[in-house]
């Protein structure tokens, strides 16, 4: 498997989500550009968003990207159970005005680096919007590949919008 360079920007830091991290991650799941890449609504609850993180069990890791003190990026995957229990689902997030500056391909590094060489998980998938053609390069990059596209998948912004599947399997 290809290791990535940690050529990170100068001065982040990845690390584990905290409880304590719920005012901060409301405030950028609240951003218009990192909500418009999720399902999730507007106006976040800091309350909804301690629980979320409260809640995390071990099959789940979240990170946060933080630079110079402030959360700019959050990504995590979810290890599915039973027969599927060699897969994990896989989500990112990156504050509005740190996009393209390096914070996902670090995140997503780290990510790839757990499910490969701790975790033992051998496939990888997500969902993305088929219009964030930004993050579906990212993905690539990183050899997920595109399986499929669910047409209407979700209601954003008063339209609904197509999805698109992709995955990454370790040989």
């Amino acid at each position: 498997m290809p290791q990535f360079p940690k050529n990170w920007p100068a001065g982040l830091v990845i690390r584990a989500s905290r409880p304590d991290d719920a005012a901060d991650m409301a405030e950028l799941i609240a951003l218009p550009g990192f909500r418009a890449g999720t399902l999730r609504l507007p106006y976040p609850r800091q309350e909804q968003v301690r629980s979320w993180l409260e809640g995390q069990t071990e099959n789940t890791v979240n990170l946060m990207a933080v630079l110079d003190g402030k959360i700019v990026g959050n990504a995590g995957l979810n290890r599915l159970s039973g027969r599927r229990a060699h897969a994990a689902g896989l989500g990112i997030g990156i504050h509005d005005d740190f996009v393209g500056r390096g914070i996902g391909t670090a995140l997503i590094s780290e990510l790839v680096d757990m499910a490969d060489n701790w975790l033992d998980i051998r496939r990888l998938e997500l969902n993305v919007y088929t219009d964030n053609s930004v993050a579906v390069r990212l993905y690539e990059k990183f050899g997920f590949r595109r399986e499929g596209v669910f047409v209407g998948y979700a209601y954003r912004e008063g339209a609904y919008v197509d999805s698109l599947a992709m995955a990454r399997l370790r040989a």
